[in-house]
């Protein structure tokens, strides 16, 4: 069986269905086999609407009276019906699902599967799912007794599609017998594992056998990018780059030039890396420390290392902002030692002069955004870069800086985030990277107070703290998802809350920032911010990476349950890096209770346990970057699944040890890990 061949070479899709299913993604073979169910039905147990009682029930019969009308704000959408038996009638309703209002034909028996529940004083049916009676009886009438309809166990897939998905399992159930031919894809593992594997998951006949199917899979997918970190740990130990030799008296002379004392984490990350910059292969380290944890002073310590051994460093920020900032914090604590430091950005003016100065050697470090990786500047001798909130950036970006070095040697690289990486991504995404943590906050930092507040309750809630904060002469950040409004969404935009704040607040300085204003025009507001005068900056999340008034102390975000956790933790980030108290709003719509994420940041400030409770909720996406998401949105695996992450894990090191076996002799994994290779790596 060809898992690439186009979708179309199966039973019954032709060409016009093969066009729906391709603008859904599915264009091959495997992609239709490895479109999996989202969960299943277990239709063994039916009841009749005259029996109901509180709780999941599965019934069957025909739906009447279908309309769809909408809550405060068109917000929400209310379809509702009522669905009959041969014994009564029952009212169903389903919340933001318009579409079911057209999804079912008259005079045709389904079967519904949902929670009968009292609400709002009524009994009804909420949200079922609704399966044709008569395609799920198709091959089952055997199973049916007449005292109970036993209709077996059955999947429910993704409505994502053009087609609907009765029409899909249509698709699976004619490509069975092909399902049982796809051969196996790893090694030394038992035979036709992957073909029974999926049969199990699309044709189950309980619910421990689809979970045996899916189990196998996710460890099949986990195993494919295990093993591509692992080869680019292998490819990055063939290169050579230059030894740095560490000189205890100079980071000695550095660290008492501080005015602060390193904290035990610091410590550690900082001879991690010291280390590693004195062996002969380049350094593939990421730095992770919370939110002012001290990344940036552990990154000097090691560029001083490499500068005195003769070399030179460049440190590549995702903003302006970010780089004038570093820059900014660097050139204090080096020059006075002798370093010469340089920004690089698109608004350096004079850049034909200081890409010569780069290029003779007289820059020590320099530090910068994508003008750094720009044809036309060389290097003497770079021999060290570093790389912060590296996820920003793509592969192709980060090689091209690597490229910069000389005499065919590969530059040290150390990548710093400030978004803690849960452990079980260290072991798959980041397995070819060592890691150092900074876990600890330095000393005098005050927790952030944060609290969940609803819309309507700002007037008694939030402007009074804001009011007591600015007269203390603290200054605000106002988070807003949009720029402007939009008649689609109901969430509000930085012009209109910054025009609202103004006519509340008539007396303070307000302006606002976002991503679509030119970078001096970006620089200009935020440096206004910085120098204290502006009161209340309203802006997107332009302001969530690495800028540092210590003077904020209270941040708002509006819409709060638009945004993932992560990039909430970040925001709240912006403020607490003072010797202040510092507060944190997160202002919800609606009258839904607040998400787990909010929920969890209320009662976390540590970064570390945020990062683990996003993975569990969101997946990789928001940890590793928006630049790879849809591409590391593992279909079946999860990255909290540890035991199945060990035992991939596992059979990878045996995998690599067995020199009598080859990844060539496996052109479908081969194929396969390529693209997490590509991703993965930092070289």
């Amino acid at each position: 069986m060809n898992l690439e061949e186009s979708v179309e070479s199966i039973k019954g899709i032709g060409e016009k269905t093969a066009e729906a299913l391709k603008n859904g993604g599915i264009k091959t073979v495997r992609d239709l086999f490895y479109y999996l169910p989202r969960s299943y039905e277990n239709f063994q147990n039916l009841t009749k609407i005259a029996d109901l009682k509180p709780g999941k029930v599965v019934i069957k019969g025909q739906i009447d009276n279908l309309n769809t009308h909408y809550g405060k704000n068109r917000r929400l959408a209310i379809t509702e019906g009522i669905i009959k038996d041969d014994t009564a009638s029952v009212r169903t309703v389903w919340f933001n699902q318009a579409y079911r209002a057209k999804q079912f034909q008259k005079g045709k028996t389904y079967l519904f599967s949902g929670n009968f529940e009292l609400k709002y004083g009524r009994l009804q049916l909420t949200s079922p799912s609704a399966t044709l009676y008569e395609e799920e009886a198709d091959g089952l009438k055997n199973a049916i007794r007449p005292e109970k309809e036993n209709l077996g166990f059955q999947p429910i897939y993704p409505a994502k599609l053009a087609i609907k998905p009765d029409q899909f399992k249509k698709f699976i159930k004619s490509a069975k017998p092909e399902i049982a031919k796809v051969p196996d894809l790893l090694p030394n593992y038992q035979k036709n594992i992957r073909a029974e594997s999926l049969l199990k998951v699309h044709f189950p006949k309980n619910q421990k056998e689809a979970e045996d199917g899916r189990n196998y899979l996710a460890y099949e997918e986990l195993f494919e990018l295990i093993l591509a970190a692992r080869l680019n740990r292998e490819e990055n130990q063939k290169l050579k780059s230059e030894k740095l030799p560490f000189v205890a008296e100079n980071t000695k002379k550095l660290i008492s030039s501080l005015p602060f004392t390193l904290t035990p984490g610091q410590k550690r990350a900082a001879w991690d890396i010291l280390k590693d910059l004195e062996k002969t292969v380049p350094m593939n380290r990421l730095l992770q420390g919370d939110v002012g944890s001290g990344k940036t002073v552990v990154a000097a310590i090691a560029a001083y290392q490499a500068i005195k051994a003769g070399a030179q460093v460049a440190l590549l920020a995702p903003t302006s902002i970010l780089a004038s900032q570093h820059a900014e914090s660097l050139d204090a604590l080096l020059r006075p030692l002798g370093v010469n430091t340089a920004l690089l950005i698109g608004a350096t003016k004079n850049k034909s002069e200081l890409k010569k100065h780069i290029k003779s050697g007289e820059v020590d470090l320099v530090i910068g955004t994508h003008a750094i990786i720009t044809d036309d500047t060389e290097f003497k001798n770079l021999a060290f870069c570093i790389i912060d909130e590296q996820h920003r950036f793509g592969v192709i970006q980060r090689q091209k800086l690597l490229l910069k070095s000389k005499d065919g040697l590969a530059p040290h690289l150390l990548s710093m985030t400030a978004t803690p990486i849960p452990r079980s991504l260290e072991l798959t995404i980041f397995g070819d990277l060592e890691v150092s943590t900074i876990p600890e906050l330095p000393k005098g930092r005050t927790p952030i107070v944060t609290k969940i507040i609803r819309e309507i309750d700002q007037k008694e809630m939030l402007y009074p703290k804001v009011k007591a904060e600015i007269e203390k002469g603290r200054q605000v950040y106002w988070i807003c998802k949009s720029i402007e409004d939009n008649p689609k969404e109901e969430t509000v935009s930085v012009k209109k809350q910054a025009e609202r704040l103004g006519k509340i607040f008539p007396k303070l300085k307000i302006d606002f920032l976002h991503g679509r204003m030119k970078p001096a025009e970006k620089d200009e507001k935020m440096l206004k911010f910085q120098n204290g005068k502006t009161d209340i900056l309203v802006s997107t999340t332009v302001v969530e990476v690495g800028v540092n008034v210590p003077n904020a102390t209270l941040m708002v975000i509006m819409d709060a349950e638009g945004f993932g956790l992560a990039q909430l933790h970040q925001l709240r980030g912006r403020v607490g890096r003072g010797q202040h108290q510092s507060f944190c709003f997160l202002v919800k719509s609606g009258e839904e209770p607040p998400s787990r994420r909010l929920r969890e940041l209320e009662k976390s400030t540590s970064g570390f346990h945020l990062a683990e409770v996003d993975l569990k909720i969101r997946g990789p996406g928001e940890i590793y970057g928006s630049l790879q998401s849809g591409v590391l949105d593992l279909r079946i695996a999860t990255f909290s699944d540890t035991n199945l992450i060990r035992a991939a894990s596992r059979h990878v090191s045996d995998f690599l040890k067995d020199k009598n076996d080859s990844l060539e002799n496996y052109p479908e994994l081969s194929h396969a890990i390529k693209r997490y290779q590509q991703l993965t790596t930092l070289n």
